[in-house]
């Protein structure tokens, strides 16, 4: 191959390898859910971008490279592609049901707004967050200098979980921050309800425990509220044990309720 697909593309490509089906539409605003940035000027503007298949330009390896081209675009709207295969007229039927297609990525600055949002409807879905419904109070200035300290830091980093293009749930990994701590992280962990059983907080975890290997965390926490059966349930499964209870937590709806402190060791691969 001649080109290399650009950095920022690859959650695309990612979606496309993942697709089962041999058409799919995405709204502009889907693909920029996925790659986490803004299209260019020129996806707006002209047919041609979409098109085009030679270089310098890369882009379309994300689509091309899963045997993928343009069937339908909407300059600003949406974009149809079609797959190139001699099955096409006898798989339509697989074209008939829901596709569930989940990527994760690390954060970027342009999720600022969307990752606010994302943390306000978990916090109003869900009885166990720390805050409750419309007690977050962040603003987009602050939520992007802070992905800007993430993205600084080597040991540190937030995960976006997108399923067909939508904000589904996150993580984050935060490690220290003292120096005889550096070998464990903390993380936080929430994902919307609409999303639950399509294994979008298993695989943040297991995102998160890749990326802990690979920078040399050897130690992962994390705490849970003992009710939380859902949450409870899925650190158990990624293999978490409980090593302490904290007492009367939190205080939720006029009533106490305990955390679970749960813990696993890993083996880094990069010390």
């Amino acid at each position: 191959m001649g080109n290399r697909l650009e950095k920022k593309y690859i959650p695309l490509a990612t979606y496309f390898a993942e697709s089962s089906r041999n058409e799919v539409t995405l709204t502009y605003t889907s693909i920029e859910n996925i790659i986490g940035q803004q299209l260019p000027n020129a996806a707006y503007l002209n047919n041609s971008w979409w098109r085009k298949t030679k270089s310098p330009a890369s882009h379309f390896l994300a689509w091309t490279e899963s045997d993928f081209t343009i069937k339908q675009l909407e300059l600003g709207q949406s974009v149809t592609f079609m797959k190139n295969t001699d099955q096409y007229e006898l798989d339509q039927t697989s074209s008939n049901n829901t596709e569930y297609i989940l990527v994760i990525r690390p954060i970027d600055l342009d999720d600022a707004r969307a990752f606010i949002n994302l943390q306000q409807s978990i916090d109003a879905e869900s009885s166990y967050m720390l805050f409750g419904k419309d007690e977050r109070k962040l603003s987009v200035q602050s939520i992007r200098k802070q992905i800007g300290e993430w993205k600084k830091l080597n040991t540190s980093q937030v995960f976006i979980g997108l399923v067909n293009g939508q904000y589904a749930g996150f993580l984050t990994l935060n490690s220290g921050p003292a120096p005889r701590a550096s070998h464990r992280a903390s993380l936080r962990i929430g994902v919307r309800k609409a999303y639950y059983g399509k294994n979008v907080g298993m695989s943040l975890m297991k995102e998160a425990e890749s990326f802990a290997q690979k920078v040399g965390i050897s130690r992962l926490e994390l705490k849970v509220v003992e009710q939380n059966e859902h949450a409870f349930s899925l650190c158990k499964n990624m293999g978490y044990s409980v090593e302490g209870t904290r007492q009367n937590a939190l205080f939720i709806n006029s009533e106490y309720f305990d955390e679970l402190y749960m813990g696993k060791n890993i083996s880094p691969k990069f010390k």
